[in-house]
Protein backbone atom coordinates (compact mmCIF):
# COMPACT_ATOMS: atom_id res chain seq x y z
CA UNK A 1 0.00 0.00 0.00
CA UNK A 2 1.14 3.09 -0.96
CA UNK A 3 0.50 6.37 1.59
CA UNK A 4 2.13 9.65 0.01
CA UNK A 5 4.72 10.93 2.16
CA UNK A 6 5.37 7.56 4.22
CA UNK A 7 5.83 4.95 1.92
CA UNK A 8 8.82 4.69 -0.28
CA UNK A 9 7.84 1.85 -2.84
CA UNK A 10 7.63 4.16 -5.69
CA UNK A 11 7.95 8.15 -5.71
CA UNK A 12 4.51 10.33 -6.18
CA UNK A 13 4.60 13.27 -8.81
CA UNK A 14 7.22 15.68 -8.24
CA UNK A 15 6.61 19.29 -7.56
CA UNK A 16 8.04 20.73 -10.58
CA UNK A 17 8.51 24.53 -11.34
CA UNK A 18 6.72 26.35 -14.18
CA UNK A 19 3.68 25.45 -15.90
CA UNK A 20 2.07 22.78 -17.77
CA UNK A 21 0.40 22.55 -20.90
CA UNK A 22 -1.69 25.59 -20.74
CA UNK A 23 -5.30 25.01 -22.83
CA UNK A 24 -8.29 26.11 -23.25
CA UNK A 25 -10.12 25.32 -19.62
CA UNK A 26 -13.15 23.11 -20.08
CA UNK A 27 -15.83 24.87 -17.97
CA UNK A 28 -16.64 21.66 -16.46
CA UNK A 29 -20.13 20.03 -15.47
CA UNK A 30 -21.29 16.77 -14.63
CA UNK A 31 -22.47 14.47 -17.79
CA UNK A 32 -20.10 15.72 -19.97
CA UNK A 33 -18.24 13.50 -20.55
CA UNK A 34 -15.36 15.25 -23.31
CA UNK A 35 -14.91 18.93 -22.75
CA UNK A 36 -14.08 20.99 -25.43
CA UNK A 37 -16.04 24.26 -24.40
CA UNK A 38 -13.37 27.53 -23.46
CA UNK A 39 -13.29 27.78 -19.83
CA UNK A 40 -14.84 31.07 -18.36
CA UNK A 41 -12.16 32.58 -15.45
CA UNK A 42 -13.49 32.33 -12.04
CA UNK A 43 -15.82 34.64 -10.50
CA UNK A 44 -15.94 33.90 -6.93
CA UNK A 45 -13.31 35.50 -4.57
CA UNK A 46 -10.90 33.60 -2.33
CA UNK A 47 -7.45 32.72 -3.48
CA UNK A 48 -4.45 34.67 -5.23
CA UNK A 49 -1.79 31.77 -5.70
CA UNK A 50 1.56 32.04 -7.77
CA UNK A 51 0.99 27.83 -7.86
CA UNK A 52 2.97 26.14 -5.52
CA UNK A 53 3.84 28.69 -2.59
CA UNK A 54 1.86 30.72 -0.09
CA UNK A 55 -1.50 31.05 -0.90
CA UNK A 56 -3.70 33.70 0.56
CA UNK A 57 -7.05 33.35 1.47
CA UNK A 58 -10.83 35.17 2.21
CA UNK A 59 -13.69 34.02 4.15
CA UNK A 60 -13.77 33.50 7.59
CA UNK A 61 -10.10 33.90 8.10
CA UNK A 62 -9.52 35.71 11.26
CA UNK A 63 -8.02 33.06 12.72
CA UNK A 64 -4.58 33.20 9.58
CA UNK A 65 -4.48 34.84 6.42
CA UNK A 66 -3.07 32.11 4.07
CA UNK A 67 -2.04 28.11 3.35
CA UNK A 68 0.93 26.63 1.41
CA UNK A 69 0.87 24.43 -1.15
CA UNK A 70 2.67 21.04 -0.41
CA UNK A 71 2.76 22.45 3.34
CA UNK A 72 2.46 20.34 6.02
CA UNK A 73 0.22 22.15 8.26
CA UNK A 74 0.27 20.27 11.91
CA UNK A 75 0.41 22.62 14.76
CA UNK A 76 -1.97 22.43 17.70
CA UNK A 77 -5.78 21.44 17.55
CA UNK A 78 -7.76 24.47 19.45
CA UNK A 79 -11.11 24.51 21.18
CA UNK A 80 -13.04 27.08 18.92
CA UNK A 81 -13.88 29.77 21.36
CA UNK A 82 -17.29 30.87 22.94
CA UNK A 83 -18.93 33.66 20.63
CA UNK A 84 -16.48 32.47 17.59
CA UNK A 85 -18.63 30.82 14.14
CA UNK A 86 -18.85 26.85 15.36
CA UNK A 87 -17.64 27.43 19.09
CA UNK A 88 -16.78 24.65 20.68
CA UNK A 89 -15.31 22.37 18.33
CA UNK A 90 -11.94 21.41 17.31
CA UNK A 91 -9.71 23.07 14.55
CA UNK A 92 -6.22 23.08 13.66
CA UNK A 93 -3.79 19.99 13.99
CA UNK A 94 -4.26 18.29 10.73
CA UNK A 95 -0.85 17.01 8.50
CA UNK A 96 0.00 16.12 5.50
CA UNK A 97 0.32 12.98 5.92
CA UNK A 98 -3.91 12.95 7.02
CA UNK A 99 -4.96 14.03 3.73
CA UNK A 100 -6.50 10.77 2.73
CA UNK A 101 -7.80 10.03 6.25
CA UNK A 102 -8.56 6.83 7.35
CA UNK A 103 -7.48 4.11 4.82
CA UNK A 104 -6.02 4.78 1.16
CA UNK A 105 -5.25 2.05 -1.06
CA UNK A 106 -2.43 2.10 -3.54
CA UNK A 107 -3.70 3.27 -7.60
CA UNK A 108 -0.48 2.11 -9.17
CA UNK A 109 -2.22 -1.35 -9.93
CA UNK A 110 -5.17 -1.46 -11.95
CA UNK A 111 -6.33 -4.79 -10.17
CA UNK A 112 -6.70 -2.54 -7.07
CA UNK A 113 -7.65 0.62 -8.63
CA UNK A 114 -10.53 -1.46 -10.22
CA UNK A 115 -11.72 -3.23 -6.73
CA UNK A 116 -11.58 -0.06 -4.72
CA UNK A 117 -9.53 3.50 -4.56
CA UNK A 118 -10.34 3.44 -1.29
CA UNK A 119 -12.02 1.86 1.25
CA UNK A 120 -14.42 4.74 2.18
CA UNK A 121 -12.84 7.64 -0.03
CA UNK A 122 -16.32 7.46 -1.47
CA UNK A 123 -17.97 8.16 1.38
CA UNK A 124 -19.26 12.00 2.33
CA UNK A 125 -17.72 12.74 5.55
CA UNK A 126 -14.59 10.36 4.90
CA UNK A 127 -11.05 12.56 5.00
CA UNK A 128 -10.93 13.19 8.50
CA UNK A 129 -7.87 11.73 10.60
CA UNK A 130 -9.38 9.07 12.58
CA UNK A 131 -13.13 9.21 11.97
CA UNK A 132 -15.16 6.91 9.58
CA UNK A 133 -18.78 7.09 8.80
CA UNK A 134 -20.80 9.16 6.72
CA UNK A 135 -21.64 12.75 7.10
CA UNK A 136 -20.03 15.90 8.26
CA UNK A 137 -22.36 17.15 11.30
CA UNK A 138 -20.98 18.52 14.01
CA UNK A 139 -17.08 17.56 13.36
CA UNK A 140 -14.29 20.01 13.53
CA UNK A 141 -12.28 21.52 11.42
CA UNK A 142 -8.85 19.37 11.16
CA UNK A 143 -7.53 21.33 8.51
CA UNK A 144 -9.48 24.35 9.19
CA UNK A 145 -11.32 24.21 5.70
CA UNK A 146 -14.92 24.09 5.72
CA UNK A 147 -16.52 20.35 4.24
CA UNK A 148 -17.69 20.92 0.97
CA UNK A 149 -21.48 20.93 0.52
CA UNK A 150 -23.72 19.02 -2.28
CA UNK A 151 -26.83 21.37 -2.33
CA UNK A 152 -30.58 20.55 -1.50
CA UNK A 153 -31.33 18.06 -3.90
CA UNK A 154 -28.95 15.78 -2.74
CA UNK A 155 -29.69 16.56 0.75
CA UNK A 156 -33.43 16.09 0.00
CA UNK A 157 -32.24 12.43 -1.34
CA UNK A 158 -30.14 11.77 1.52
CA UNK A 159 -29.96 13.82 4.40
CA UNK A 160 -26.04 12.71 5.10
CA UNK A 161 -25.40 14.29 2.18
CA UNK A 162 -27.24 17.86 3.36
CA UNK A 163 -24.89 17.30 6.70
CA UNK A 164 -27.85 18.77 8.43
CA UNK A 165 -27.51 20.65 12.09
CA UNK A 166 -30.51 22.68 12.36
CA UNK A 167 -30.09 24.25 15.85
CA UNK A 168 -33.68 25.77 17.86
CA UNK A 169 -31.55 29.23 17.86
CA UNK A 170 -31.41 28.87 13.64
CA UNK A 171 -35.25 29.38 14.09
CA UNK A 172 -35.08 31.78 16.48
CA UNK A 173 -33.31 33.83 14.65
CA UNK A 174 -32.71 33.89 11.24
CA UNK A 175 -30.23 36.69 10.68
CA UNK A 176 -27.67 34.76 12.54
CA UNK A 177 -27.94 31.48 10.46
CA UNK A 178 -25.50 33.88 7.96
CA UNK A 179 -22.77 34.78 10.40
CA UNK A 180 -22.68 31.22 12.35
CA UNK A 181 -24.06 28.70 9.91
CA UNK A 182 -26.35 26.54 11.04
CA UNK A 183 -27.96 23.02 9.71
CA UNK A 184 -26.64 21.16 6.55
CA UNK A 185 -26.33 23.81 3.47
CA UNK A 186 -27.48 26.27 6.14
CA UNK A 187 -24.49 25.35 8.28
CA UNK A 188 -21.73 26.06 6.10
CA UNK A 189 -23.64 28.24 3.33
CA UNK A 190 -24.55 27.31 -0.19
CA UNK A 191 -22.30 26.74 -2.98
CA UNK A 192 -22.01 30.35 -3.13
CA UNK A 193 -21.38 31.28 0.12
CA UNK A 194 -17.89 33.62 0.06
CA UNK A 195 -17.71 33.36 3.76
CA UNK A 196 -15.99 29.83 3.41
CA UNK A 197 -12.74 29.78 4.60
CA UNK A 198 -11.26 30.16 0.77
CA UNK A 199 -14.39 31.17 -0.69
CA UNK A 200 -16.98 30.01 -2.42
CA UNK A 201 -16.97 26.48 -3.83
CA UNK A 202 -15.29 26.33 -7.07
CA UNK A 203 -15.09 23.34 -9.92
CA UNK A 204 -12.41 22.20 -12.69
CA UNK A 205 -11.99 19.61 -15.14
CA UNK A 206 -9.00 17.38 -15.72
CA UNK A 207 -9.65 15.64 -19.30
CA UNK A 208 -7.36 12.93 -20.86
CA UNK A 209 -5.24 13.13 -23.75
CA UNK A 210 -5.55 9.33 -24.04
CA UNK A 211 -8.85 9.43 -26.73
CA UNK A 212 -9.29 5.24 -26.03
CA UNK A 213 -10.07 5.90 -23.18
CA UNK A 214 -11.71 9.05 -23.10
CA UNK A 215 -11.90 9.92 -19.09
CA UNK A 216 -12.87 12.90 -17.90
CA UNK A 217 -12.89 14.01 -13.74
CA UNK A 218 -13.71 17.02 -11.98
CA UNK A 219 -12.52 18.83 -8.92
CA UNK A 220 -14.23 20.83 -6.53
CA UNK A 221 -13.67 22.45 -3.38
CA UNK A 222 -12.85 26.25 -2.28
CA UNK A 223 -11.81 28.80 -4.45
CA UNK A 224 -8.40 29.12 -3.00
CA UNK A 225 -7.97 25.18 -3.31
CA UNK A 226 -9.09 24.70 -6.59
CA UNK A 227 -6.56 27.59 -7.93
CA UNK A 228 -3.81 26.28 -6.63
CA UNK A 229 -4.42 22.76 -7.63
CA UNK A 230 -5.01 23.21 -11.26
CA UNK A 231 -1.39 24.91 -11.16
CA UNK A 232 0.08 22.22 -9.11
CA UNK A 233 -1.91 19.57 -11.88
CA UNK A 234 -0.73 21.08 -14.83
CA UNK A 235 2.91 20.92 -13.45
CA UNK A 236 2.18 17.21 -12.49
CA UNK A 237 0.22 15.75 -14.92
CA UNK A 238 0.67 17.57 -18.32
CA UNK A 239 1.93 14.44 -19.70
CA UNK A 240 -1.43 13.32 -19.27
CA UNK A 241 -3.70 16.16 -19.73
CA UNK A 242 -6.06 17.06 -22.55
CA UNK A 243 -5.63 20.52 -23.12
CA UNK A 244 -9.06 21.40 -23.14
CA UNK A 245 -8.30 21.14 -19.24
CA UNK A 246 -9.51 24.28 -16.97
CA UNK A 247 -6.41 26.29 -16.43
CA UNK A 248 -9.12 28.58 -14.07
CA UNK A 249 -12.12 27.50 -11.60
CA UNK A 250 -15.75 28.24 -12.53
CA UNK A 251 -18.53 28.61 -10.23
CA UNK A 252 -19.77 25.40 -8.79
CA UNK A 253 -23.82 25.16 -8.88
CA UNK A 254 -24.52 22.25 -5.84
CA UNK A 255 -28.22 22.52 -7.11
CA UNK A 256 -27.77 22.40 -10.55
CA UNK A 257 -27.90 18.87 -12.47
CA UNK A 258 -25.14 19.95 -14.78
CA UNK A 259 -22.57 20.23 -12.25
CA UNK A 260 -20.49 17.17 -10.62
CA UNK A 261 -22.72 14.71 -8.11
CA UNK A 262 -21.86 13.07 -5.41
CA UNK A 263 -22.89 10.06 -6.56
CA UNK A 264 -19.71 10.41 -9.42
CA UNK A 265 -16.38 10.83 -6.36
CA UNK A 266 -13.92 8.67 -6.24
CA UNK A 267 -12.01 10.00 -3.37
CA UNK A 268 -12.60 12.93 -0.94
CA UNK A 269 -9.37 14.44 0.82
CA UNK A 270 -8.75 17.00 3.59
CA UNK A 271 -12.00 16.21 5.88
CA UNK A 272 -14.26 16.29 2.54
CA UNK A 273 -13.56 19.87 2.03
CA UNK A 274 -11.96 18.85 -1.76
CA UNK A 275 -13.51 15.67 -3.86
CA UNK A 276 -12.31 13.93 -6.69
CA UNK A 277 -15.71 13.43 -9.10
CA UNK A 278 -15.19 10.95 -12.69
CA UNK A 279 -17.77 11.46 -15.08
CA UNK A 280 -19.94 8.97 -15.91
CA UNK A 281 -19.53 7.20 -12.41
CA UNK A 282 -22.67 6.30 -10.34
CA UNK A 283 -22.08 5.05 -7.09
CA UNK A 284 -25.14 2.90 -6.03
CA UNK A 285 -24.09 3.38 -2.28
CA UNK A 286 -23.97 6.95 -2.44
CA UNK A 287 -28.29 7.14 -1.83
CA UNK A 288 -28.55 3.99 0.03
CA UNK A 289 -30.06 3.65 3.18
CA UNK A 290 -27.30 0.84 4.05
CA UNK A 291 -24.32 2.76 5.29
CA UNK A 292 -22.43 -0.86 4.96
CA UNK A 293 -22.96 -1.54 1.41
CA UNK A 294 -19.83 -2.09 -0.77
CA UNK A 295 -19.28 1.17 -3.68
CA UNK A 296 -19.66 0.83 -6.79
CA UNK A 297 -16.53 -0.42 -8.99
CA UNK A 298 -15.35 1.91 -11.04
CA UNK A 299 -15.37 1.48 -14.68
CA UNK A 300 -12.25 -0.35 -16.02
CA UNK A 301 -12.26 1.80 -19.32
CA UNK A 302 -10.83 5.34 -17.62
CA UNK A 303 -7.19 6.54 -17.70
CA UNK A 304 -5.36 4.99 -14.32
CA UNK A 305 -2.06 6.75 -15.18
CA UNK A 306 -4.27 10.34 -15.24
CA UNK A 307 -6.58 9.12 -12.18
CA UNK A 308 -2.77 8.15 -10.66
CA UNK A 309 -1.50 11.50 -11.13
CA UNK A 310 -4.57 13.51 -10.13
CA UNK A 311 -5.04 11.49 -7.01
CA UNK A 312 -1.40 11.85 -5.77
CA UNK A 313 -0.70 15.55 -6.75
CA UNK A 314 -4.00 16.15 -4.81
CA UNK A 315 -2.52 14.59 -1.59
CA UNK A 316 0.74 16.24 -1.95
CA UNK A 317 -0.42 19.54 -2.77
CA UNK A 318 -3.92 20.73 -1.67
CA UNK A 319 -3.03 23.63 0.44
CA UNK A 320 -2.44 23.35 4.55
CA UNK A 321 -3.00 26.07 6.89
CA UNK A 322 0.94 26.29 8.68
CA UNK A 323 0.46 25.24 12.00
CA UNK A 324 1.51 28.49 14.02
CA UNK A 325 -1.53 28.76 16.66
CA UNK A 326 -3.97 31.86 15.47
CA UNK A 327 -3.06 34.80 17.14
CA UNK A 328 -6.56 35.23 17.51
CA UNK A 329 -6.79 32.46 20.37
CA UNK A 330 -4.13 34.12 22.15
CA UNK A 331 -5.06 37.66 23.17
CA UNK A 332 -8.18 38.55 22.01
CA UNK A 333 -8.48 41.21 19.20
CA UNK A 334 -10.74 44.03 18.45
CA UNK A 335 -12.29 42.53 15.54
CA UNK A 336 -12.54 39.52 17.42
CA UNK A 337 -14.19 41.31 20.42
CA UNK A 338 -16.81 43.36 18.07
CA UNK A 339 -17.70 39.90 16.16
CA UNK A 340 -18.40 38.24 20.55
CA UNK A 341 -19.99 41.57 21.04
CA UNK A 342 -22.78 41.75 17.69
CA UNK A 343 -23.11 37.91 18.42
CA UNK A 344 -24.19 38.63 21.89
CA UNK A 345 -26.69 41.29 20.67
CA UNK A 346 -28.22 39.57 17.66
CA UNK A 347 -29.06 36.05 20.33
CA UNK A 348 -30.11 38.17 22.90
CA UNK A 349 -32.98 40.09 20.37
CA UNK A 350 -34.02 36.46 19.38
CA UNK A 351 -34.51 35.06 22.63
Amino acid sequence: MYVPLLSQSRSPPERRKGGGTGGHGASGGGGKGSGGSKGSSSSGKGSSSTGGGKISLSGATSYFNSASAYGYGGGKAITIPSGQPFEGRSAGGGTRDQVFGTKYVDIYFPAVLLAELASSARTYGSGYPGIDGRGVSGRGFPFWFWPLIWGSNAGAAQTYLNGSEVRQLAFNCPSLISLSGIGGSVQYGDSFNTTRVGGALMEATFISNNSNPNTTFYLVSDNATVTSLISSISSNCSTYLSTSSSTSPTSFNGSSPSSPRPEQAIQYYRASSVVLALDGYNNSATYSDNSSIPDSPLPSNIDVKLLDCLNQTIGLAAPLVDGALPTLFGTPSIPGLMLLGLLIHWISSCV
